[in-house]
Protein backbone atom coordinates (compact mmCIF):
# COMPACT_ATOMS: atom_id res chain seq x y z
CA UNK A 1 0.00 0.00 0.00
CA UNK A 2 1.43 4.11 -1.10
CA UNK A 3 2.16 5.41 2.39
CA UNK A 4 0.19 8.09 2.74
CA UNK A 5 1.76 11.63 2.19
CA UNK A 6 1.03 14.14 4.89
CA UNK A 7 1.61 16.97 2.44
CA UNK A 8 -1.68 15.95 0.53
CA UNK A 9 -3.81 15.70 4.15
CA UNK A 10 -2.67 19.68 4.70
CA UNK A 11 -3.39 21.01 1.27
CA UNK A 12 -6.74 19.45 0.89
CA UNK A 13 -7.51 20.52 4.90
CA UNK A 14 -6.24 24.01 3.82
CA UNK A 15 -8.61 23.93 1.17
CA UNK A 16 -11.56 23.00 3.06
CA UNK A 17 -10.85 25.96 5.77
CA UNK A 18 -10.25 28.40 3.28
CA UNK A 19 -13.70 27.08 1.68
CA UNK A 20 -15.09 27.85 4.99
CA UNK A 21 -13.88 31.02 5.21
CA UNK A 22 -14.93 32.18 2.16
CA UNK A 23 -18.62 30.49 2.88
CA UNK A 24 -18.99 32.36 5.95
CA UNK A 25 -18.78 35.54 6.11
CA UNK A 26 -20.33 37.79 8.74
CA UNK A 27 -21.92 39.68 6.11
CA UNK A 28 -22.03 39.12 2.10
CA UNK A 29 -22.18 43.74 1.69
CA UNK A 30 -18.53 43.40 3.95
CA UNK A 31 -15.96 41.61 2.65
CA UNK A 32 -11.95 42.67 1.77
CA UNK A 33 -11.32 42.27 -1.45
CA UNK A 34 -9.58 39.08 -2.23
CA UNK A 35 -12.31 37.38 -0.42
CA UNK A 36 -15.12 37.89 -2.76
CA UNK A 37 -15.71 36.44 -5.62
CA UNK A 38 -14.61 38.61 -9.24
CA UNK A 39 -18.10 39.91 -10.81
CA UNK A 40 -17.44 38.27 -13.79
CA UNK A 41 -14.30 37.97 -15.77
CA UNK A 42 -11.06 38.17 -13.85
CA UNK A 43 -9.68 36.27 -10.46
CA UNK A 44 -9.29 36.64 -6.62
CA UNK A 45 -7.90 34.16 -3.95
CA UNK A 46 -11.60 33.29 -3.29
CA UNK A 47 -11.86 32.06 -7.29
CA UNK A 48 -9.14 29.88 -6.55
CA UNK A 49 -10.85 27.75 -3.44
CA UNK A 50 -13.68 25.84 -5.66
CA UNK A 51 -10.84 24.27 -8.38
CA UNK A 52 -8.66 23.98 -5.85
CA UNK A 53 -10.84 21.28 -3.79
CA UNK A 54 -11.09 19.86 -7.40
CA UNK A 55 -7.81 19.18 -7.71
CA UNK A 56 -7.35 17.91 -4.01
CA UNK A 57 -10.51 15.64 -4.68
CA UNK A 58 -8.46 14.22 -7.71
CA UNK A 59 -5.26 13.52 -5.96
CA UNK A 60 -7.73 11.61 -3.45
CA UNK A 61 -8.48 9.84 -6.79
CA UNK A 62 -5.35 9.01 -8.02
CA UNK A 63 -4.67 7.22 -4.17
CA UNK A 64 -8.01 4.84 -4.60
CA UNK A 65 -7.77 4.62 -8.24
CA UNK A 66 -5.29 1.26 -8.11
CA UNK A 67 -8.14 -0.12 -6.27
CA UNK A 68 -10.87 0.69 -7.95
CA UNK A 69 -9.29 -0.65 -11.45
CA UNK A 70 -8.67 -3.85 -9.58
CA UNK A 71 -12.57 -4.55 -8.88
CA UNK A 72 -14.56 -6.52 -11.25
CA UNK A 73 -16.75 -4.33 -13.53
CA UNK A 74 -19.65 -4.84 -12.03
CA UNK A 75 -18.80 -3.96 -8.67
CA UNK A 76 -16.82 -1.30 -9.82
CA UNK A 77 -20.06 0.41 -11.45
CA UNK A 78 -21.32 -0.17 -8.03
CA UNK A 79 -19.06 1.90 -6.23
CA UNK A 80 -18.92 4.50 -9.29
CA UNK A 81 -22.86 5.19 -8.83
CA UNK A 82 -23.13 4.94 -5.09
CA UNK A 83 -20.45 7.23 -4.73
CA UNK A 84 -21.82 9.79 -7.14
CA UNK A 85 -25.48 9.16 -6.40
CA UNK A 86 -25.15 9.83 -2.74
CA UNK A 87 -22.64 13.01 -2.90
CA UNK A 88 -25.26 14.12 -5.79
CA UNK A 89 -27.76 13.66 -3.31
CA UNK A 90 -26.17 15.57 0.01
CA UNK A 91 -25.18 18.27 -2.16
CA UNK A 92 -29.43 18.85 -3.33
CA UNK A 93 -30.45 18.52 -0.10
CA UNK A 94 -27.87 20.57 1.51
CA UNK A 95 -28.79 23.67 -1.35
CA UNK A 96 -33.02 22.43 0.37
CA UNK A 97 -31.67 23.05 4.03
CA UNK A 98 -30.44 26.55 2.59
CA UNK A 99 -33.56 27.59 0.48
CA UNK A 100 -36.65 29.91 1.92
CA UNK A 101 -38.58 27.55 -0.56
CA UNK A 102 -37.78 24.21 1.47
CA UNK A 103 -40.62 22.92 1.21
CA UNK A 104 -41.63 23.57 -2.97
CA UNK A 105 -39.47 20.93 -4.59
CA UNK A 106 -40.48 22.80 -7.83
CA UNK A 107 -37.74 25.69 -6.96
CA UNK A 108 -35.06 23.52 -5.27
CA UNK A 109 -31.95 23.78 -6.37
CA UNK A 110 -30.16 21.01 -8.71
CA UNK A 111 -26.77 21.97 -9.18
CA UNK A 112 -23.80 22.69 -6.79
CA UNK A 113 -20.92 22.67 -5.12
CA UNK A 114 -20.72 18.65 -4.00
CA UNK A 115 -23.10 18.00 -7.21
CA UNK A 116 -20.21 19.19 -9.42
CA UNK A 117 -17.68 17.11 -7.32
CA UNK A 118 -19.68 14.01 -7.72
CA UNK A 119 -20.27 13.93 -11.75
CA UNK A 120 -16.36 15.33 -11.97
CA UNK A 121 -15.42 12.44 -9.68
CA UNK A 122 -17.28 10.07 -11.84
CA UNK A 123 -16.31 10.76 -14.92
CA UNK A 124 -12.84 11.51 -14.02
CA UNK A 125 -13.18 7.72 -12.08
CA UNK A 126 -14.23 7.09 -15.84
CA UNK A 127 -12.14 7.94 -18.00
CA UNK A 128 -9.19 6.31 -15.57
CA UNK A 129 -10.25 3.09 -15.78
CA UNK A 130 -11.78 2.77 -19.20
CA UNK A 131 -10.26 5.63 -21.23
CA UNK A 132 -6.67 4.43 -21.22
CA UNK A 133 -5.09 5.02 -17.99
CA UNK A 134 -3.00 7.40 -16.58
CA UNK A 135 -1.27 8.02 -19.74
CA UNK A 136 -4.32 8.90 -21.66
CA UNK A 137 -5.41 11.81 -19.09
CA UNK A 138 -3.20 14.61 -20.64
CA UNK A 139 -5.46 13.51 -23.80
CA UNK A 140 -8.75 13.69 -22.22
CA UNK A 141 -7.93 17.28 -20.92
CA UNK A 142 -7.05 18.87 -23.93
CA UNK A 143 -9.95 17.64 -25.29
CA UNK A 144 -12.51 18.31 -22.46
CA UNK A 145 -10.54 21.72 -22.77
CA UNK A 146 -10.11 22.54 -26.21
CA UNK A 147 -14.12 20.90 -26.74
CA UNK A 148 -15.59 23.19 -24.28
CA UNK A 149 -13.67 26.31 -25.64
CA UNK A 150 -14.89 24.93 -29.20
CA UNK A 151 -18.81 25.08 -27.84
CA UNK A 152 -18.81 29.03 -26.63
CA UNK A 153 -18.05 29.24 -29.84
CA UNK A 154 -20.35 26.86 -31.70
CA UNK A 155 -23.30 27.61 -29.57
CA UNK A 156 -22.54 31.17 -27.90
CA UNK A 157 -23.80 34.23 -28.93
CA UNK A 158 -22.07 35.43 -31.78
CA UNK A 159 -19.25 37.95 -30.55
CA UNK A 160 -20.45 37.49 -26.87
CA UNK A 161 -20.21 33.83 -25.90
CA UNK A 162 -18.58 34.67 -22.63
CA UNK A 163 -21.14 37.21 -21.02
CA UNK A 164 -24.22 35.75 -18.50
CA UNK A 165 -27.16 35.58 -21.25
CA UNK A 166 -24.34 34.80 -24.28
CA UNK A 167 -22.65 31.64 -22.27
CA UNK A 168 -24.43 28.81 -24.38
CA UNK A 169 -24.44 26.91 -21.10
CA UNK A 170 -27.00 29.61 -19.28
CA UNK A 171 -29.67 28.14 -21.90
CA UNK A 172 -28.86 24.44 -21.73
CA UNK A 173 -29.24 24.71 -17.66
CA UNK A 174 -32.75 26.66 -18.25
CA UNK A 175 -34.02 24.20 -21.04
CA UNK A 176 -32.75 20.92 -19.21
CA UNK A 177 -32.91 21.56 -15.42
CA UNK A 178 -35.36 24.78 -15.59
CA UNK A 179 -34.97 28.14 -14.58
CA UNK A 180 -36.58 27.36 -11.03
CA UNK A 181 -34.08 24.97 -10.38
CA UNK A 182 -30.85 27.00 -11.27
CA UNK A 183 -29.05 29.94 -8.61
CA UNK A 184 -30.92 33.21 -8.58
CA UNK A 185 -27.83 35.12 -6.96
CA UNK A 186 -26.93 36.77 -10.18
CA UNK A 187 -30.31 38.49 -10.90
CA UNK A 188 -31.53 36.23 -13.18
CA UNK A 189 -31.92 32.18 -13.40
CA UNK A 190 -27.76 31.49 -14.09
CA UNK A 191 -26.03 28.30 -12.30
CA UNK A 192 -22.16 28.82 -11.66
CA UNK A 193 -22.09 25.30 -11.44
CA UNK A 194 -23.90 24.17 -14.12
CA UNK A 195 -24.22 21.48 -16.52
CA UNK A 196 -22.26 22.92 -19.38
CA UNK A 197 -19.72 24.07 -17.24
CA UNK A 198 -18.92 20.94 -15.08
CA UNK A 199 -17.10 19.69 -18.55
CA UNK A 200 -13.82 21.61 -17.91
CA UNK A 201 -14.15 20.69 -13.97
CA UNK A 202 -13.69 17.37 -15.22
CA UNK A 203 -10.27 17.85 -16.78
CA UNK A 204 -9.78 19.92 -13.42
CA UNK A 205 -10.71 16.51 -11.36
CA UNK A 206 -8.14 15.29 -14.01
CA UNK A 207 -5.25 17.04 -13.71
CA UNK A 208 -5.85 16.61 -9.59
CA UNK A 209 -5.36 12.88 -10.51
CA UNK A 210 -2.71 12.92 -12.72
CA UNK A 211 -0.28 15.12 -10.55
CA UNK A 212 -1.39 12.69 -7.57
CA UNK A 213 -1.03 9.88 -9.71
CA UNK A 214 3.05 10.81 -10.38
CA UNK A 215 3.21 12.01 -6.56
CA UNK A 216 1.74 8.40 -5.62
CA UNK A 217 4.46 6.30 -7.00
CA UNK A 218 7.77 8.87 -6.08
CA UNK A 219 9.71 9.24 -5.31
CA UNK A 220 9.05 12.31 -3.43
CA UNK A 221 12.15 14.08 -3.97
CA UNK A 222 13.42 17.85 -5.24
CA UNK A 223 14.01 16.77 -8.67
CA UNK A 224 10.06 16.08 -8.72
CA UNK A 225 9.24 19.01 -7.22
CA UNK A 226 11.39 21.01 -9.62
CA UNK A 227 9.07 19.22 -12.50
CA UNK A 228 5.78 20.13 -10.93
CA UNK A 229 7.19 23.98 -10.11
CA UNK A 230 7.97 23.91 -14.45
CA UNK A 231 4.99 22.33 -15.44
CA UNK A 232 2.85 24.80 -12.94
CA UNK A 233 4.67 27.51 -14.83
CA UNK A 234 3.42 26.40 -17.95
CA UNK A 235 -0.04 25.69 -17.42
CA UNK A 236 -0.25 29.44 -16.24
CA UNK A 237 1.94 30.57 -19.26
CA UNK A 238 -0.88 28.26 -21.41
CA UNK A 239 -3.66 29.82 -19.52
CA UNK A 240 -2.12 33.72 -20.08
CA UNK A 241 -1.80 32.72 -23.82
CA UNK A 242 -5.67 31.10 -23.95
CA UNK A 243 -7.13 34.00 -21.67
CA UNK A 244 -6.28 36.40 -24.90
CA UNK A 245 -9.15 34.37 -26.46
CA UNK A 246 -11.16 32.94 -23.99
CA UNK A 247 -11.17 35.13 -20.79
CA UNK A 248 -10.47 33.82 -17.10
CA UNK A 249 -14.03 32.98 -15.90
CA UNK A 250 -14.95 31.06 -12.67
CA UNK A 251 -18.70 31.54 -13.29
CA UNK A 252 -18.84 29.68 -16.41
CA UNK A 253 -15.30 27.64 -15.43
CA UNK A 254 -13.92 28.45 -18.99
CA UNK A 255 -10.75 26.65 -20.05
CA UNK A 256 -8.10 29.28 -19.25
CA UNK A 257 -9.76 29.45 -15.82
CA UNK A 258 -8.82 26.00 -15.47
CA UNK A 259 -5.23 26.02 -16.65
CA UNK A 260 -4.45 29.21 -13.98
CA UNK A 261 -5.94 27.55 -10.95
CA UNK A 262 -4.24 24.19 -11.81
CA UNK A 263 -1.30 25.73 -12.43
CA UNK A 264 -1.39 27.68 -9.21
CA UNK A 265 -2.75 24.43 -7.22
CA UNK A 266 0.51 22.29 -8.53
CA UNK A 267 2.66 24.94 -7.81
CA UNK A 268 1.59 25.36 -4.11
CA UNK A 269 1.24 21.63 -3.85
CA UNK A 270 5.16 21.34 -5.09
CA UNK A 271 6.07 23.82 -1.97
CA UNK A 272 4.01 21.52 0.42
CA UNK A 273 5.89 18.27 -0.57
CA UNK A 274 9.30 20.41 -0.42
CA UNK A 275 8.34 21.67 3.37
CA UNK A 276 6.43 18.58 4.84
CA UNK A 277 8.31 15.29 2.75
CA UNK A 278 11.80 16.59 2.22
CA UNK A 279 12.90 19.57 4.51
CA UNK A 280 10.29 17.28 7.00
CA UNK A 281 9.50 20.78 8.51
CA UNK A 282 6.61 20.95 10.90
CA UNK A 283 4.18 23.74 11.37
CA UNK A 284 0.83 24.36 13.66
CA UNK A 285 -0.98 25.54 10.78
CA UNK A 286 0.10 22.12 8.95
CA UNK A 287 -1.31 20.12 12.05
CA UNK A 288 -4.68 22.51 11.91
CA UNK A 289 -5.15 21.79 8.09
CA UNK A 290 -4.16 18.04 8.53
CA UNK A 291 -6.87 17.91 11.33
CA UNK A 292 -9.29 19.68 8.58
CA UNK A 293 -7.84 17.19 5.65
CA UNK A 294 -8.61 14.11 7.12
CA UNK A 295 -12.46 14.68 7.55
CA UNK A 296 -12.91 17.59 4.53
CA UNK A 297 -15.77 16.35 2.45
CA UNK A 298 -17.61 15.66 6.15
CA UNK A 299 -16.77 19.11 7.87
CA UNK A 300 -17.79 21.06 4.59
CA UNK A 301 -21.07 19.09 4.68
CA UNK A 302 -21.56 20.48 7.86
CA UNK A 303 -20.44 23.81 7.78
CA UNK A 304 -22.88 24.44 5.02
CA UNK A 305 -25.69 22.14 6.52
CA UNK A 306 -25.48 24.81 9.77
CA UNK A 307 -25.07 27.67 7.36
CA UNK A 308 -28.65 27.02 5.79
CA UNK A 309 -30.62 26.10 9.13
CA UNK A 310 -29.48 28.50 11.63
CA UNK A 311 -28.40 31.69 9.37
CA UNK A 312 -30.59 33.85 11.27
CA UNK A 313 -28.98 33.35 14.28
CA UNK A 314 -25.55 33.48 12.07
CA UNK A 315 -26.93 36.93 11.07
CA UNK A 316 -27.95 37.86 14.72
CA UNK A 317 -24.42 37.11 15.81
CA UNK A 318 -22.38 39.57 13.46
CA UNK A 319 -24.57 42.37 14.43
CA UNK A 320 -24.61 42.17 17.99
CA UNK A 321 -21.18 40.43 18.91
CA UNK A 322 -18.53 40.67 15.73
CA UNK A 323 -19.88 44.38 14.05
CA UNK A 324 -19.09 45.75 17.52
CA UNK A 325 -15.67 44.51 17.53
CA UNK A 326 -14.13 46.85 14.88
CA UNK A 327 -14.90 51.00 13.49
CA UNK A 328 -15.11 48.95 10.09
CA UNK A 329 -17.87 46.13 8.89
CA UNK A 330 -14.94 44.17 7.05
CA UNK A 331 -13.24 43.55 10.02
CA UNK A 332 -16.09 41.80 11.76
CA UNK A 333 -17.18 40.21 9.41
CA UNK A 334 -13.58 38.33 8.96
CA UNK A 335 -13.41 37.77 12.81
CA UNK A 336 -16.99 35.98 12.60
CA UNK A 337 -15.50 34.34 9.56
CA UNK A 338 -12.21 32.92 11.94
CA UNK A 339 -14.69 31.88 14.31
CA UNK A 340 -16.47 29.67 11.99
CA UNK A 341 -13.45 28.24 10.87
CA UNK A 342 -12.19 27.61 14.41
CA UNK A 343 -15.35 26.00 15.51
CA UNK A 344 -15.00 23.33 12.65
CA UNK A 345 -11.65 22.71 13.66
CA UNK A 346 -12.65 21.72 16.77
CA UNK A 347 -14.91 19.58 15.37
CA UNK A 348 -12.32 18.11 13.43
CA UNK A 349 -9.86 17.63 15.87
CA UNK A 350 -12.78 16.04 18.14
CA UNK A 351 -13.81 13.34 14.98
CA UNK A 352 -9.25 12.65 14.83
CA UNK A 353 -8.82 11.91 18.17
CA UNK A 354 -11.76 9.28 17.99
CA UNK A 355 -10.80 8.20 14.83
CA UNK A 356 -13.77 8.70 12.86
CA UNK A 357 -13.60 9.24 9.57
CA UNK A 358 -16.51 9.57 6.59
CA UNK A 359 -16.14 7.33 3.83
CA UNK A 360 -18.71 7.49 1.17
Amino acid sequence: MTPRLRSLDVFRGATVALMILVNNPGSWSHLFTPLAHASWHGCTPTDLVFPFFLFAVGNALALVMPSLAAMPSAQFWRKLATRTVLIFAIGVLLNVSASTHWNDPAQWRVMGVLQRIALAWGAAALIVRFGGGARAVAWWCAALLIGYWAACLAFGAPGDAYSLEGFFGTALDRALLGPDHLYQGEGVAFDPEGLASTLPAIAQMLIGFAIGDRVRRGPVDHALVSRLFMFALGLCALSYAASLAMPINKKIWTSSYVLLSSGIAIAVLAALLATIEIARRDAAWMRAAEVFGRNALLIYMISQLVAGFFAGVFGWLFVQVFAPLSGDLRVGSLLFALACVTAYWALGLWLARRGLVLKI
